[in-house]
């Protein structure tokens, strides 16, 4: 594994070594963040309340510095008409319909005045929604990501930040997904050709430099 490991970053070296600068006007984006995936009995669950209480912290750290705090959640029409191909696809996507305890978020990680709930039906909280128009509006250039899970959501978004051009910041420790590989896989392809990857450690130290 260790020799895999070492050709794999030598393939990558010289063509995917880029690093992206954080800009001056962040907002935290907490994606998904829901009982769906912090449920034991939901089919969902994914083990993640390491990442929640990262992202407990971030998000502490983001108000005491007053930036924008946005969360997203995930709801469709019963039957999941408004779905699509992503709903049938996802068999499990049906906890999410209108009404399930399963798509509220958990008492210690809720939105507050002045936070701003996006509530998507896709893998990216960019795609069908307003988030990138709100963004923009409030002059925001970065983005830190957290959330679940890391294979699914969490790249679509950081991909989509990248290409509405938002500089992406994923916050490694702060993201999770129901298996490390893929977890680990996706987190080394954003860092090679879409976002930053950060600890919880250097994104509280980015945000204290403001």
């Amino acid at each position: 594994m260790g020799q895999e490991n070492a050709d794999l970053t030598e393939n990558y070296a010289g063509a995917f070594d880029g690093r992206l600068p954080f800009g001056q006007r962040p907002a935290l984006l907490l994606i998904d963040l829901v009982e769906a995936y912090l449920q034991p009995g939901s089919p969902l669950y994914a083990g993640i309340e390491d990442a929640l209480a990262s992202a407990v912290r971030m998000t502490a750290a983001a108000r005491a510095i007053g930036i924008p705090i946005v969360f997203t959640n995930v709801e469709y029409q019963p039957g999941g008409a408004d779905g699509g191909v992503f709903f049938r696809k996802v068999p499990a996507l049906k906890v999410f319909e209108k009404g399930s305890p399963l798509g509220a978020f958990p008492t210690v990680l809720a939105p507050q005045d002045g936070d701003i709930v996006v509530t998507k039906r896709y893998a990216s909280a960019f795609f069908a929604t307003h988030l990138a128009a709100t963004l923009t509006s409030m002059g925001v250039d970065t983005v830190l990501v957290c959330g679940t899970s890391t294979s699914g959501c969490i790249r679509a978004t950081a991909l989509d930040a990248c290409q509405n051009g938002f500089l992406p910041f994923v916050v490694r420790d702060a993201c999770g997904d129901r298996h490390r590989a893929p977890h680990e896989a996706n987190l080394f392809d954003l860092q090679a050709k879409y976002a930053e990857i950060v600890s919880e450690a250097e994104a509280l130290s980015l945000l204290a430099a403001i």
